[in-house]
């Protein structure tokens, strides 16, 4: 199907976020896993929860549509996820790490921002009112989890710039002194 209009658009950004929210159900809880800081980790588990509802209001934006709920491959949330995953596999000492999580979920977060700000465009200019108050509550549940985000960094970041470097960060540090010389 070529697709030519706003509303083909619109559907398109729809399936694009359905799936990224899908991939994000996945990752959240082994980005809470992976976290040692307890408030990091909660922080994790209470966004799980409004992740599965903003899944549900895209459900609801397309029954409103008349159309299934459909996920188009969202390779950018693909792309932010798997670089998430490559950092909880490094050995990194648990501030550090937490420092790094913190840092794969604002990017989560930020390409979410853009992506529900589109639809949210989209849907006013179809004068879809219902849509754009669906995907406005998103949005800013999405611009707040950004926010507690900083506000863990502002502490985690510190810990992390005070932890004693683990021995597989200084063998790393060391071999790209060597291979620098």
């Amino acid at each position: 199907m070529k697709s030519s209009s706003l509303q083909d658009l619109f559907v398109i950004e729809l399936s694009d976020l359905y799936d990224a929210e899908h991939q994000l159900i996945k990752a959240l809880p082994k980005m809470a896993k992976a976290s040692s800081s307890e408030s990091l980790r909660g922080a994790f588990e209470e966004h799980l929860e409004q992740t599965k509802e903003h899944a549900a209001r895209i459900e609801r934006i397309f029954a409103d549509l008349d159309m299934p709920a459909k996920r188009e491959k969202c390779k950018g949330m693909q792309g932010i996820v798997s670089g998430g995953n490559d950092l909880i596999k490094k050995k990194l000492s648990p501030d550090v790490q937490d420092a790094g999580i913190i840092a794969a979920a604002q990017r989560v977060e930020h390409y979410e921002i853009a992506s529900y700000g589109c639809a949210r465009t989209y849907a006013e200019l179809l004068q879809n009112r219902q849509a754009v108050d669906l995907l406005e509550q998103t949005l800013q549940e999405e611009k707040d989890a950004d926010e507690k985000l900083t506000e863990l960094a502002q502490q985690i970041n510190v810990e992390a710039q005070t932890a004693e470097p683990g021995l597989e960060a200084e063998e790393e540090h060391k071999r790209r002194a060597k291979a620098a010389s």
